[in-house]
């Protein structure tokens, strides 16, 4: 048999599975980590709740991805996970998932294990979302998980500080409201409303532009250029503001001719 038609025949059971995001949706990528508890504990011996060097690790990665053949508008990271807005004019590799998926997480893994020093695996998802409403959903419901992560974690850090065992410490939380762990908090000296916003709301990286001043060697005259660079945000506004914000990078996807 030739080799083309070699290739035809077993081709089909390498593609038949493909699935592609229509033009006119937005996607949204969704790396998180994987076995990152056992990484972060046992392994690297993260602080817990939160580590500063985790945080950086993770806002390092997310910069990363924003520049390996993606048309990336905007990246949220909290905890373990990533998630990436696309340009609506997203085109790389026929908007291919599996596509995205594995060349995401294998970019996220690489980088990750490349700046810790020690194995890291992330898995990927796609998300497909019809509206600009549902694209500022989205990023709010993250979060919200953020917020909530971050509750909960210190409670239970705090809990397991004063004795109790793992199952305690989570039978307790269970049964707790919002206003009751904040309590829980506050009577071990812990404001949650004081605590970094990183904490709270995770980090955001975006592009922007900025003006640079510099010299033409031909005559030395001064010459004004414009330039594309990324800015890390670890004090992200939340609610109706955080929607605007993300509105206003939606806005500038220049060309979108999207449903809203």
């Amino acid at each position: 048999m030739k080799f083309d038609d070699f290739d035809n025949i077993m081709r089909v059971y390498e593609t038949s599975c493909d699935h592609c995001s229509l033009p006119g949706i937005y996607m949204v990528t969704r790396i998180d980590g994987r076995n990152f508890t056992t990484l972060s504990r046992k392994i690297c011996h993260f602080e817990a709740p939160f580590d500063v060097k985790m945080r950086d690790l993770m806002i390092e990665t997310t910069r990363r991805l924003m520049r390996c053949g993606f048309t990336i508008l905007y990246g949220y990271t909290q905890s373990d996970e990533i998630s990436l807005l696309h340009s609506l004019r997203e085109t790389a590799f026929s908007r291919k998932h599996r596509k995205f998926n594995s060349i995401l997480a294998g970019e996220a893994s690489a980088m990750f294990t490349h700046l810790l020093g020690t194995p890291a695996a992330f898995d990927c998802r796609v998300c497909e979302l019809p509206s600009t409403a549902l694209v500022t959903d989205y990023f709010r419901w993250r979060m919200e998980d953020a917020h909530r992560n971050a509750l909960n974690g210190h409670c239970y850090w705090h809990l397991r500080a004063t004795g109790k065992s793992l199952k305690e410490a989570t039978t307790q939380l269970s049964g707790m409201s919002v206003a009751q762990k904040n309590e829980l908090l506050f009577s071990r000296g812990i404001n949650f409303n004081d605590l970094p916003l990183w904490q709270k709301r995770g980090s955001g990286v975006y592009f922007t532009f900025i003006e640079k001043t510099g010299i033409d060697p031909r005559d030395r005259s001064p010459v004004t250029t414009t330039r594309r660079q990324l800015v890390t945000e670890m004090e992200l506004p939340m609610n109706d503001d955080y929607a605007a914000m993300l509105k206003n990078i939606l806005r500038a996807d220049d060309g979108k001719p999207g449903l809203h």
